[in-house]
């Protein structure tokens, strides 16, 4: 998908740009497979803010995608490529040969009319969702199972892709987007291909009035606050945080502390980390 931009008519236009829609084959979604969202503004049951800066935005349907993909050996067509407001990639409306309809992340090179197929028999193609232990070395794969059977996880959001490295026992070892390397059980599912809409980290919002059709509120600094209200508050003019690291407005550490326990469980099958160092 290409990015558009826009005559500067006003200064926010100036450097805004957005998606061209071009792979977008179908405006309205399969009233089957949609619900309707409903707002909370990041309140919980008591009303209380759990979680700053939601709130207003565009109205949306949400989509039901299917991540398990366990409906195996029946073929499936691919009826249209969709736009879905809930997240970065597009969606992919396929019905399948009994008739039944789903929607599925769109991988980069899916087009209408191909055929995509589930189950440790079909083809290792673009589209198709296989076991790890189906899928050669070397593949780019995505929408990848952390759990057999559970659905999946890793690698949903667009452009991106994992590569599957090395097959030993009961586990496979995948290389992620972000490096690091990590064991999965190779009866997890992933589906081939890269997942499409890769311009979208290109997009430029433009102005603070697009965020709020997103639903996402402003982010105040700390440092322009008083002091009862953020730890970086007070002081005459333009002043240093005055404390040994950043903090969050509750006086918790902030901005690179690592929250990951030592003891997880899932560490013995992390291989490197992201930073290129091993899990000890």
């Amino acid at each position: 998908m290409g990015i558009k931009k826009y005559n500067p008519y006003t200064p926010s236009r100036r450097q805004m740009s957005g998606s061209d829609f071009k792979e977008i084959t179908k405006a309205t979604p399969e009233k089957s497979l949609t619900a309707s969202l409903k707002k909370n503004s990041g309140r919980n049951n008591q009303g209380k803010i759990t979680v700053r800066h939601q709130g207003g935005g565009s109205r949306r349907k949400y989509r039901f995608v299917d991540f398990k993909r366990n409906k195996d050996d029946i073929e499936a067509k691919v009826v249209s490529i969709e736009y879905d407001p809930n997240r970065t990639a597009n969606i992919a409306l396929i019905t399948y040969a009994d008739g039944v309809k789903s929607y599925i992340l769109a991988p980069e090179g899916l087009q209408v009319g191909q055929t995509v197929m589930n189950g440790a028999n079909a083809e290792a193609r673009t589209g198709n969702c296989l076991p790890l232990s189906a899928i050669p070395i070397g593949a780019q794969i995505h929408n990848i199972e952390l759990y057999p059977g559970a659905g999946a996880q890793l690698v949903r959001s667009a452009g991106v892709s994992a590569q599957l490295m090395a097959k030993e026992g009961k586990y496979a070892t995948l290389r992620l987007p972000s490096g690091e390397m990590r064991m999965v059980p190779i009866d997890c599912r992933a589906t081939i291909g890269v997942v499409g809409n890769g311009d979208h980290n290109l997009i430029n919002i433009g102005k603070a009035g697009r965020m709020r059709h997103m639903g996402i509120r402003p982010t105040v600094r700390g440092s322009v606050m008083n002091p009862n209200d953020h730890p970086h508050g007070g002081g005459e003019g333009r002043a240093p945080i005055g404390r040994p690291g950043p903090s969050t407005p509750w006086g918790k550490p902030a901005l690179g502390l690592k929250t990951r326990k030592k003891n997880k469980a899932s560490n013995k099958l992390i291989i490197r980390r992201k930073d290129g160092r091993a899990i000890k």
